[in-house]
């Protein structure tokens, strides 16, 4: 890692440690919505400033894979439509891909590896302070894109997932369409050359290899194109945003 690199990702690390511990105490005030977004703007600019739209984050060899990748949020979605897909080897899973697209689409996990695939090892770095190197297999995002060719009203990607954080609030994530055509940001099926485990996603988990874990949304079952995050959950972009973190959460 870069002294560049490292100075920014513990000025960032330190700045959402800053904003998760204190959430509980300024996010419901005024004064604190301000200071919850001004942390975030101080965020992504720096991370634009250090970290080009472009910038690669740091990839590493076979040697350097964690033997155990933890994984990260909920480990089996207590859903009947996720069981069902999971008795049946995911067989008859389908991508549903919506919103403001012109070409709405069902993809299957075939249909995917159809559109390309790309191998990365990676670190994964989790908001609770511990991380894990792994190697993911995938379509990247942006073969999906332009698949489905978005509207010019769209500037976000959510993702919808089958894990229930809490009863009828289904885990949600997005990232904006720069993050989302970035060579790195994958749709995973593969964990270290294997089918990718119920534990860390299975069948289908985002990469967004420059942020935080919280933002690599697992079980994914739906990507909706969107011009604003109104009308979708508690309209902050993502689950635990919606409960005080940071919806750019660069490294």
């Amino acid at each position: 890692m870069t002294e560049r690199r490292r100075f920014l990702r513990n000025t960032l690390l330190a700045l959402g440690g800053a904003v998760i511990a204190g959430c509980d105490r300024i996010s419901n005030s005024d004064t604190g919505a301000r200071v919850l977004g001004t942390a975030e703007d101080v965020t992504r600019r720096m991370q634009k400033l250090f970290s080009p739209s472009q910038a690669l984050a740091k990839e590493y060899g076979e040697a350097d894979i964690s033997a155990v990748f933890r994984p990260n949020g909920s480990t089996m979605p207590d859903t009947d439509d996720y069981r069902a897909l999971l008795e049946s080897g995911f067989r008859d899973y389908r991508l549903q891909i919506d919103g403001l697209v012109a070409q709405p689409m069902q993809l299957s996990i075939a249909d995917l590896r159809e559109l390309g695939t790309r191998t990365q090892i990676t670190r994964h770095d989790c908001v609770e302070g511990w991380s894990a190197i792994g190697k993911w297999t995938g379509t990247p995002l942006s073969a999906v894109i332009d698949r489905v060719a978005p509207t010019p009203a769209a500037r976000y990607v959510v993702f919808h997932c089958f894990d229930e954080m809490e009863e009828d609030t289904p885990y949600y994530e997005s990232i904006d369409l720069t993050e989302a055509r970035h060579p790195q940001t994958l749709l995973a099926y593969a964990l270290n050359g294997k089918d990718l485990p119920v534990a860390n996603g299975a069948p289908l988990r985002l990469r967004v290899e420059r942020q935080l874990g919280y933002k690599q949304a697992k079980y994914i079952r739906r990507l909706e194109f969107v011009d604003s995050f109104g009308g979708i959950a508690g309209g902050k972009g993502g689950y635990w945003e919606d409960n005080g973190y940071e919806w750019y959460a660069g490294i």
